[in-house]
């Protein structure tokens, strides 16, 4: 059965890999699975055909079969799930790789992309440096637990997993600025995994999505 996942037609990350389709394409790189790609408009993703498999019209989606699954965290999980080589086989190892997933969805993530949207959305809004300020004061108490966790592993815990794919997809979003910087172990962490052969193959075909869009 054809894997088949949705992305952005046009998207808004100018192919710097931050959409969250990055996710999934990376996780299938890592387990070596054939998967084809739908591209779809704004317009589209808030019509009744992409509704049905998104219901709060995003990406991306993931088709196999008569299974589709929105959510990219719950979409990672079920690839790393049903292949080998983004969960450990140890039972105990196995469920601190997936505390690692929700910790980077729930923990991290939330401080980072808000910042990230307050600097396109928010920049001439009359709140906008104190908005920021809170923000990054938000964002730096993660780092420091997080940059305190890792200290000088490779990895979060032990052997690369779905919990370190979406960590670094989630740091990624601070590369645009100078907080990651503050904290070395985490900023070659990030430069770790993007030397992955999966994470390029992965990011380089996201890229060509987006150089298509822009030439044509």
């Amino acid at each position: 059965m054809t894997i088949t996942i949705t992305a952005f037609e046009r998207s808004p990350d100018r192919g710097r890999g931050l959409a969250r389709d990055m996710r999934v394409r990376w996780a299938l790189e890592e387990v070596g699975q054939p998967y084809e790609v739908r591209l779809v408009s704004f317009k589209a993703m808030k019509e009744p055909a992409h509704l049905a498999l998104q219901p709060f019209g995003q990406i991306p989606t993931y088709e196999e079969g008569d299974l589709t699954l929105f959510e990219s965290g719950a979409i990672v999980l079920h690839i790393a799930e049903r292949h080998g080589g983004l969960l450990p086989d140890e039972t105990n190892a196995r469920a601190r790789a997936i505390s690692w997933m929700f910790a980077a969805l729930n923990t991290v993530e939330p401080p980072v992309f808000d910042h990230s949207l307050a600097r396109i959305l928010e920049r001439d809004q009359p709140w906008y440096e104190q908005r920021l300020r809170a923000l990054e004061e938000s964002i730096r108490k993660r780092l420091d637990s997080l940059s305190a966790r890792l200290g000088d592993a490779d990895w979060l815990d032990g052997a690369f997993s779905a919990g370190d794919l979406l960590m670094v997809t989630v740091l990624l979003r601070l590369k645009s600025s100078n907080i990651l910087d503050e904290y070395p172990n985490l900023a070659a962490y990030v430069a770790r995994a993007e030397a992955r052969p999966a994470y390029q193959r992965a990011f380089a075909a996201q890229l060509a999505v987006f150089q298509a869009a822009s030439s044509g």
